[in-house]
């Protein structure tokens, strides 16, 4: 395998990235639901190159049984990168990097989920990277969020997720692979999009005070879009899941109901 070489520009004289998108464009997004059938619930995305699926289990018992938790379900989140999913082959056994995104994500999605519901209870969440080709952890909280909703565990919110980050002094959103190498540095970020409530905020690099307030007015405004497609592709799979006799105009207005004026997944107390 040929070493890796570094570009030698991540921001062309003409203000366009690496990989010919704007600074303000984010990758080609595709989401499914419901695309496992062992699990509960289950979702994939492809960003860019980059490829992950989630599947949820539970609410269901705990084991171990000293993790239990007498006043909410324990949500357990395992993060793992397929050993191919980058170039250089990586080890089977669990990184402290692994580690720490999952300890993230579950932090991410926490504050959306009515885990108060299912005391003593177990809620799991698998994410397993297929394809790394940068911004692995928020694709991963997208694609969660996702696989929850799809499970039917109570939830506020989706939870959107995005990294803006900074190349050749230009800030720029949803960093691809040699972006996020040989960039100056990244925000990765979380919402609650029904009340501009951040769930994850994270930096790395050097960034001045005018920067980070602009990057994260654009982290905001690039996760509401991702919202957006996160609900399609719930509305996707309900409409495939309605049985004949109740594809009527009764099953349409539930539907938008559902996901459209309220914006919610699950029941709000």
């Amino acid at each position: 395998m040929s070493p890796e070489v570094k570009p030698d520009f991540l921001i062309s004289t003409e203000g366009l990235r690496f990989d010919g998108r704007r600074p303000d464009e984010l990758r080609p997004i595709e989401f499914k639901v419901g695309v496992l059938q062992q699990a509960d619930g289950s979702a994939y995305i492809k960003q860019g190159k980059t490829f992950i699926m989630a599947a949820v289990y539970g609410p269901r018992e705990l084991h171990p049984r000293h993790l239990t938790l007498n006043d909410r379900a324990f949500l357990r989140v395992v993060y793992r990168m397929a050993t191919f999913s980058v170039p250089d082959r990586k080890r089977p056994a669990p990184s402290r990097r692994e580690r720490e995104i999952s300890m993230v994500i579950a932090n991410a999605l926490k504050p959306v989920l009515f885990l108060e519901d299912y005391p003593k209870a177990v809620v799991d969440v698998f994410i397993q990277v297929i394809q790394a080709d940068g911004g692995t952890r928020c694709a991963a909280i997208n694609a969660a969020s996702l696989a929850l909703a799809d499970a039917g565990v109570p939830m506020r919110s989706l939870v959107p997720s995005v990294a803006v980050g900074k190349a050749d002094g230009t800030l720029v959103v949803d960093l691809g692979d040699e972006e996020d190498k040989y960039g100056q540095g990244d925000v990765p970020m979380a919402i609650i999009p029904t009340t501009d409530e951040v769930t994850l905020l994270q930096q790395d690099g050097s960034f001045t005070r005018e920067e980070l307030v602009e990057a994260m007015q654009m982290g905001v405004q690039a996760c509401k879009y991702i919202h957006e497609l996160q609900k399609e592709a719930l509305r996707r799979a309900y409409a495939s899941r309605a049985p004949a006799e109740e594809e009527d105009d009764d099953y349409e207005d539930d539907l938008e109901t559902d996901l459209g004026e309220a914006d919610l997944v699950g029941e709000d107390e």
